[in-house]
């Protein structure tokens, strides 16, 4: 246990031995273990997105298996997907990577621009009898949904807690409030990693923040108070901040697929910011699995210093 790793778990002092344990076995798991950054291999697309759309640049990917594998090979803190990939290869990868379970999914056959939610798929029982460290959730800030989802995850993180499992929460403003540039914009992706924080969570994943604000009353704020924002560098310290002080976990999607001194790119200006790490998924199992797997490392690299 590593002087930073301490310090990070004396962060959740209302937590419970199993949950500190289960923050530590992501923490000191794969390539990073130790330095208190994190990245983890997420492979919820199937579900959200479809087969095709998500495996088909590379066919490998449709086998459950794989994704095990690439996490494992590549030295990633954790693994996350739904139950029925996590179900698929839990037994055969037993102890070798931290598991994370998505208890909650949706799909793209039906699109709710006012009120997304995702749907309960898997429960603590599931995420305990496959040995996972951790449950996943996603919500919706902006969504008209939004009183049911905080709901969902406030009983969920209840239980998982009291189980001794940690909670990550997704955060990703949506709803017919917010426009489309501002599901990213930096009040709004601040703003959303306030609300998991608030509502339990231990890793947070948002987006990487644009230099758009879409609030006007927060405009105000950002411009009285002289918030930079004009570099991704500056807009990650502000939501490294606005998760009470760089008090909790926060990661980074990869989002899109993009080209590789693109990635890196932006993944060098999230670590001068502070991120804690990046949970990337298209990027990585979309590749050829040699050059995902260089990809997973020069990442890794980047959060080392």
């Amino acid at each position: 246990m590593t002087p930073r790793i301490r310090e990070i778990l004396s962060w959740y002092g209302a937590d419970n031995p199993g949950v500190l344990t289960n923050l530590a076995r992501m923490l000191n798991h794969g390539r990073l273990g130790g330095t208190g950054k994190m990245v983890i291999l997420p492979v919820d697309q199937g579900f959200e997105h479809g087969p095709a759309r998500s495996f088909a640049i590379n066919p490998n990917a449709y086998d459950p298996l794989y994704h095990f594998g690439l996490a494992v090979e590549s030295g990633c803190n954790a693994y996350a997907a739904p139950l029925g990939f996590l179900e698929a290869g839990a037994r055969e990868f037993a102890g070798e990577i931290p598991l994370i379970l998505k208890v909650n999914n949706s799909d793209s056959l039906y699109s709710d621009k006012g009120g997304p939610i995702s749907a309960m798929t898997s429960s603590v029982d599931d995420a305990l009898r496959l040995g996972c460290a951790a449950i996943g959730f996603t919500i919706y800030p902006g969504s008209r949904e939004r009183k049911q989802m905080y709901e969902e995850i406030q009983m969920a993180a209840s239980a998982a807690k009291e189980a001794g499992l940690a909670v990550v929460i997704w955060s990703y403003p949506r709803g017919e409030g917010i426009s489309k540039q501002g599901e990213t914009a930096i009040d709004v992706v601040a703003y959303a990693a306030q609300v998991a924080a608030q509502l339990g969570a231990h890793i947070i994943k948002v987006k990487p923040p644009t230099e758009h604000i879409e609030q006007a009353e927060a405009k105000k704020v950002f411009d009285a108070q002289g918030i930079k924002v004009a570099k991704l560098e500056d807009r990650t310290r502000h939501v490294i901040e606005s998760s009470f002080n760089g008090k909790r976990i926060v990661i980074f999607s990869g989002g899109a697929a993009k080209g590789t001194e693109e990635v890196l790119a932006e993944v060098k200006s999230l670590a001068q910011g502070g991120s804690f790490g990046s949970i990337m998924g298209r990027n990585a199992f979309q590749r050829p699995k040699e050059e995902a797997i260089q990809l997973l490392h020069s990442v890794m690299d980047i959060y080392q210093g």
